[in-house]
C-alpha cells in the first residue's frame, strides 16, 4: 500500500514540485492541503485545486482557519498591542503557525505517514511548520524537497514542464504573502540596506487624499463597531478598518528584525488594519487602564509576540498569557476617534464610561479636589525622602 502524504500546498512553484515528484518519483498517495488564514480569495482556492489534481495529488482539500486564528491569535495580539520591535505587527509569523497547526491536525485525521512543505533552509517558516509537526506529529516523517535537494528555480520549473504542467511561475521582482492581518512585502529594494521601497512596490495605493474621521468601538478590548456600524463578526469588522485605512496608505513600513536562525532579515509590509485598530486600541487602554495594568502587559505581551515569532506559540506559558491579557481587558470598552491621513493617522479622543481621566479627586493642571496643599506637600516630602537621605552623604556627586 502506498504511504500517504500531506503537503502543505500554497500553490507556489516549492510546493507545486513536490506535490508532482512524490506523486510520480517516490509513489506517494499526495493529499494537497491548503491552509488558508485570510489571504486566498476564492478565486485563488479554485486555482489551487485544480491545479493540485493537474499535478497528480489523490485528494485537495482548503483547510479554512481564519476564524480559528482571530480567536487565538489575533485577538490575543491585539489585547497585548503586539509589535514587534515596536514596528511590525507579527502577521507571517502568527499565520504560519496556525497553518501548521491546521496541516498536522489535517495528516492525523487522514492517518498520514508524512508531512511535507517547501520551506528553503535559510528562512524562519522551516523552523515553524518543522516545530509544529515534531511536536503534534512526532511518528510523521518531515519531507522538504527544497530545502534538502538545494533546489534552484530552473530546476523545479524544468522538472515540471518535462512533465507536462506548465504555469506562470517568472520570479517577480517582489514577493508578496497576503494575510488577513497584514501583507508582507520580500525582494527588490529591501536587499539594499539603503534604499526603501517604491510606491509602485505596495499592493494597494493611495487613493484618498482628504482628510476623515474614522471611530472604532471596543468592547473588552475587541473591535466591535465601525464608524458607527455594529459587527458580530470581528473578522467583518478588521476588513472594513483595512478597506478604509488601506485607501489612506496607512500602515506601510520596513521592519528589521533578528531571525529564528540568527541572521537579521528585513521585510516592508503594509498593514493597514493592525495599525489603525492596536493604534486606537493602546490609546484607549491609557484612558482605562492603571498605571501598573499597562506596565505589566507591557511586559508579558512582549513575549508573547516573540514567542509567536520564535515558533513557540505552543509554549505552555503562552496559554498563561493569554489569561492575563483577557482578564486585563475587563473594563478597555469605548470608542476611539481617529483622524486619517495620507500614509498616517493621529489619535484624537476616547469615550468610554470607564475613562479614568474624570475623576472626582481632580484635573490634571486645573485644581485639586482629593487633597489639600499641605497634603501635596508632606507627599513630596517624604518622596523625596530616598534621595535627601543618598545625596545627604554623596554632595560631591551634585556636580552632575
Amino acid at each position: 500500500m502506498a504511504k500517504k502524504v500531506v503537503v502543505a500546498f500554497s500553490g507556489g512553484l516549492d510546493t507545486s514540485y513536490t506535490v508532482m515528484y512524490l506523486a510520480k518519483e517516490k509513489g506517494y498517495e499526495v493529499y494537497a492541503a491548503c491552509a488558508n488564514t485570510g489571504g486566498f480569495s476564492k478565486e485563488q482556492l479554485k486555482a489551487n485545486e485544480e491545479n493540485a489534481y493537474k499535478l497528480g495529488a489523490k485528494e485537495y482539500v482548503t483547510l479554512d482557519v481564519t476564524r480559528e486564528y482571530y480567536e487565538k491569535s489575533i485577538r490575543y495580539m491585539v489585547f497585548g498591542n503586539v509589535l514587534r520591535n515596536g514596528t511590525y505587527p507579527v502577521s507571517v509569523s502568527s499565520e504560519r503557525i496556525f497553518q501548521g497547526i491546521a496541516i498536522a491536525r489535517y495528516a492525523k485525521q487522514i492517518g498520514a505517514d508524512a508531512i511535507a512543505h517547501g520551506s528553503t533552509g535559510a528562512g524562519n517558516d522551516q523552523v515553524r511548520f518543522d516545530m509544529t509537526f515534531l511536536v503534534m506529529c512526532p511518528d510523521m516523517e518531515i519531507i522538504t524537497l527544497t530545502r534538502d535537494r538545494n533546489l534552484s528555480r530552473k530546476e523545479e520549473v524544468d522538472y515540471l514542464n518535462a512533465h507536462g504542467y506548465f504555469a506562470d511561475f517568472t520570479k517577480l521582482k517582489y514577493s508578496y504573502n497576503v494575510g488577513i492581518w497584514g501583507t508582507s512585502i520580500c525582494g527588490g529594494e529591501i536587499l539594499d540596506s539603503t534604499q526603501g521601497l517604491p510606491e509602485s512596490a505596495y499592493l494597494k495605493q493611495l487613493s484618498c487624499t482628504e482628510p476623515r474621521i474614522l471611530s472604532l468601538e471596543f468592547e473588552k478590548g475587541e473591535l466591535k463597531g465601525v464608524d458607527g456600524k455594529r459587527y458580530d463578526d470581528p473578522l467583518e469588522a478588521i476588513h472594513e478598518v483595512e478597506k478604509i485605512g488601506s485607501a489612506y496608505g496607512i500602515g506601510r513600513d520596513m521592519h528589521v528584525g533578528d531571525t529564528i536562525i540568527g541572521i537579521k532579515g528585513r521585510v516592508g509590509f503594509e498593514a493597514a488594519a493592525p495599525m489603525l485598530i492596536i493604534g486606537a486600541h493602546k490609546f484607549l487602554e491609557k484612558f482605562t487602564l492603571s498605571k501598573w495594568q499597562q506596565y505589566w502587559k507591557e511586559q508579558v505581551a512582549n513575549w508573547y509576540g516573540m514567542f509567536t515569532h520564535e515558533s513557540q506559540y505552543l509554549e505552555p506559558v503562552m496559554r498563561d498569557i493569554e489569561a492575563m491579557l483577557e482578564k486585563s481587558q475587563r473594563n478597555v470598552s469605548g470608542t476611539v476617534t481617529l483622524e486619517l491621513r495620507p500614509y498616517g493617522f493621529s489619535t484624537v479622543g476616547v469615550d468610554s464610561k470607564n475613562d479614568l481621566v474624570k475623576s472626582k479627586l481632580g484635573e490634571y493642571g486645573e485644581g485639586a479636589k482629593g487633597w489639600s496643599s499641605e497634603d501635596a506637600k508632606g507627599f513630596i516630602k517624604i518622596s523625596s525622602n530616598p534621595l535627601r537621605v543618598y545625596y545627604g552623604n554623596h554632595q560631591d556627586e551634585f556636580d552632575l
